[in-house]
């Protein structure tokens, strides 16, 4: 069977992504569970510019976007470039319906991060 295309979303479900960061800690992006309706998502880690593909080809996975409803875990995130937060917000709202995102566990440093990029319009960000 060949292989797909990068850019097109797969059926199959994506596994975590685990890759050192630059300080060498792994980074880790995954969705954890979904059931048609509800997607919740696993980020930690250094999440910066050399995680965007990565962040971006697990925001594609087909799953996320059957989901109405997503959660995401970011209790483990230690940095969270700007880039990433906008391929955030792109993913919940270029879609035929937004997502309703909630987001848990933030540190300070990246909510102020997902706020700059407005995600804080679009989604329930909560306090770590």
């Amino acid at each position: 069977m060949a292989a797909a295309h990068p850019s097109t979303p797969s059926s199959e479900p994506a596994g975590p992504v685990g890759r050192p960061g630059p300080t060498g800690p792994a980074v880790t992006m995954a969705v954890s569970a979904a059931d048609g309706r509800h997607a919740e998502l696993v980020l930690a880690g250094e999440i910066g510019a050399e995680s965007l593909r990565g962040l971006e080809e697990l925001l594609d996975d087909l799953r996320l976007g059957r989901a109405a409803v997503w959660t995401l875990d970011m209790s483990g995130v230690t940095h969270f470039d700007l880039a990433c937060a906008y391929a955030l917000l792109r993913a919940v709202t270029l879609r035929e319906e937004p997502a309703e995102l909630t987001i848990h566990g933030a540190r300070r440093a990246v909510r102020r991060t997902l706020r700059s990029s407005g995600l804080d319009a679009v989604a329930v960000i909560g306090e770590r």
